[in-house]
């Protein structure tokens, strides 16, 4: 009999320690009083008053509370001897050990606990319509930040294995830093967000279920950083694991998948999966078939290297669209939107939408499963259904029917992991636009040996006309090369410098950082030797991994620094709350394959060529109507229908205007050194 209740103890000590102490603690108190209570009948004088045990009990407990309560307990008692006042101090002081510090102790543990628990995130949060980030890297950051600009109350909970506090003050300091930028720009900008950072295991269902995954609106499951390493042993091995895919990844996405499929979930939940190799994604995509439940949940993968690869690409052949695209990924400013539509034909869609709407600009339609979307640019999301009294008609504006893009000339200077998504955005670019013979494409490779060695000398890239081997320390080499690069080709001349993300992480941007003071000594060098020399003639995209740098790089005169992180954290932000704009934003990402108009991309094309001559000063609405109705005319022959809408344009001095608002009461007027923001089949 004794050995069970030794086994059961011990079992319940080791399941519910908690309780186990906690019963103890009041079997004592239980014992203890009662035996007081006995010793007080017992040494009561007779005859001075009827004392039996219950109110023996209440003396007991009235002394163990108030030590004061001695003296009243000795005189109602009656006159007591030596034995009853030993026994009530006794009382006093075993009572204090007992009673009084051992329950307080267990309060005090109790609340300690229970705030850690709450600190890490060890009980059920009872949220719903939440943001929830699993995982985190140096794009997370990022992305709560780019929520700001939705002016709203967001509710984000972060779900991390270990780095609470690291993470929490990063995302402080980020916020505060936006806040304090855009108050000092003049915008009172507001943070609205609710932030909870939780730690725990994302291939628990508990520790999922305790964030209220399933009553989420947006999951947003985050790949791991390589580059953040701090020495290269652990680099290389981070590197050969990247090589293979990232499992982990995909575990966390088939339980989350899981969980917001289940009937009991909320519906229209967007998860938002962030890959970068393609095994990986081919394992998305199949959980997608299997595990994607249509009006529960939808998923959305985001190939992290195939975007900045593209994006990298068109940057180089249009430098302005980084800080057009800066704009329209984001929630600040003009931003792209998704909105339902009837099914339709979208040239109709287009001229119907302009004929009652003048503070949004539309752009194309997709006619997906679960409906067809209209794509717009807007100051906000409310510009979108706004209507108005349309009483302006556009211009009748000449355009060049036998407009085609300049030879594009492009130095790359270094690499970076995805150089090869960078190249295939190239081949892309050239499939739309090569003319017979006639090359579209000049690249001049700078690099050293190891990595030349790595692509082959761009062999498989005819394209790429020459490569140099030279170190990044070979600075008379490069600036020779780079020099005579630009002499030997008489239209501009773009130089895309690349970070390295596969160094560690003291070392990031360093080599971007030399290569730029290289390209800007030539420059320097180039208006010493002839002051009349257009700067502009050589255009500088500088790609920098960590945010930090910024300032430095921009010292430079550089405007197009391109903080590659940045534009997959606004994107990852965007499809987080307006899923269907992910085949939109395949789309322009993606030119045409050759002879074919199949897609839109967003174009940057100079005034002076695009027009016959410079339309006259007239309203945005007017311009946009205009060239709209010229390019979208079915009497033209096929090839020269481009339906263009103009998004914006690019001063000489490289500032964007990206129109927004009211577009009868903003005038433009348009010189021959402006470039047009494009949206166009071509």
């Amino acid at each position: 009999m004794f050995s069970k209740i030794r086994e059961f103890i011990s079992i319940q000590l080791s399941r519910k320690p908690r309780s186990v102490v906690l019963c103890a603690i009041l079997l004592l108190n239980v014992v203890f009083i009662a035996a007081s209570s006995v010793a007080i009948s017992l040494l009561s004088v007779s005859g001075t008053e009827d004392m039996n045990f219950w109110s023996a009990a209440y003396y007991t407990i009235m002394m163990v509370l108030d030590a004061g309560n001695v003296a009243t307990v000795v005189g109602e008692v009656g006159r007591a001897g030596l034995a009853l006042i030993i026994v009530c101090l006794m009382i006093v002081i075993i009572g204090m050990v007992l009673f009084t510090g051992a329950v307080i102790g267990y309060l005090t543990n109790y609340i300690s606990v229970f705030i850690e628990n709450a600190n890490l995130g060890n009980h059920k949060l009872h949220i719903s319509n939440h943001y929830v980030i699993i995982n985190w890297n140096s794009r997370a950051s990022e992305i709560v930040n780019d929520l700001l600009y939705c002016n709203a109350r967001k509710k984000i909970v972060i779900l991390v294995p270990d780095n609470k506090e690291a993470i929490e003050r990063e995302i402080y300091e980020r916020l505060s830093e936006t806040i304090a930028q855009e108050r000092a720009e003049g915008v009172r900008l507001k943070n609205k967000l609710v932030i909870i950072v939780r730690e725990g295991d994302s291939f628990s269902t508990k520790h999922l279920q305790d964030i209220s995954i399933e009553r989420a609106s947006t999951i947003i499951i985050l790949g791991s950083d390589v580059g953040a390493s701090t020495c290269k042993y652990e680099l290389v091995s981070k590197l050969e694991s990247k090589e293979h895919g990232n499992p982990q990844v995909v575990k966390t996405l088939v339980q989350v998948s899981e969980l917001t499929g289940a009937e009991s979930s909320n519906e229209n939940q967007n998860i938002v999966v962030e890959v970068e190799d393609a095994w990986t994604l081919n394992l998305v995509e199949k959980i997608i078939e299997n595990k994607e439940v249509r009006g529960k949940c939808r998923i959305v993968p985001v190939a992290v290297n195939k975007i900045l690869g593209r994006l990298l690409a068109q940057f180089s052949l249009m430098p302005e669209l980084n800080l057009v695209y800066r704009d329209l990924f984001s929630n600040k400013g003009a931003t792209f939107y998704a909105v339902p539509c009837e099914k339709t034909d979208e040239d109709e869609w287009v001229k119907n939408f302009f004929r009652c709407h003048l503070s949004a600009i539309p752009l194309t339609t997709m006619n997906e499963e679960e409906g067809s979307f209209a794509f717009l640019s807007a100051g906000e999301i409310g510009d979108c259904y706004r209507t108005d009294e349309v009483t302006v008609s556009g211009i009748e504006p000449s355009i060049n029917r036998d407009y085609w893009l300049e030879r594009k000339n492009v130095i790359i200077l270094g690499h970076n992991s995805n150089i090869r998504d960078i190249m295939d955005g190239f081949d892309s670019f050239r499939q739309e636009w090569n003319r017979g013979d006639e090359e579209i494409m000049n690249i001049l490779v700078i690099d050293n040996k190891a990595n030349l060695e790595k692509m082959d000398y761009y062999r498989a890239y005819p394209y790429v006309l020459k490569t140099v081997e030279a170190e990044v320390y070979e600075k008379d080499k490069i600036c020779r090369t780079i020099d005579a690069f630009v002499d030997e080709n008489e239209t501009d001349t773009s130089v895309l410098i690349l970070s390295d993300d596969m160094v560690p992480g003291a070392e990031v941007d360093s080599g971007a950082l030399a290569n730029l003071i290289y390209v800007r000594d030539v420059i320097n060098n180039k208006k010493k030797e002839n002051p009349e020399f257009d700067e502009g003639k050589i255009d500088i995209v500088v790609e920098i991994i960590n945010p930090k740098h910024f300032d430095v790089i921009k010292s430079y005169s550089v405007n197009n620094v391109v903080i590659s992180n940045r534009y997959i954290s606004k994107m990852v932000a965007q499809l987080g709350e307006k899923d269907a704009l992910y085949d939109f934003y395949q789309d322009i990402l993606s030119y045409d394959s050759e002879g074919k108009r199949e897609s839109k991309e967003i174009y940057i094309k100079k005034a002076y060529r695009y027009f016959d001559s410079i339309p006259e000063r007239c309203t945005v609405a007017e311009l946009i109507r205009g060239v709209y109705d010229a390019t979208s005319d079915h009497q033209l022959p096929a090839e020269q229908r481009t339906n263009t809408v103009i998004l914006g344009y690019v001063t000489k001095k490289g500032e964007i205007t990206l129109f927004s608002g009211d577009q009868s009461k903003n005038v433009i007027e348009l010189e021959e050194t402006d470039k047009l923001i494009m949206f166009a089949n071509h």
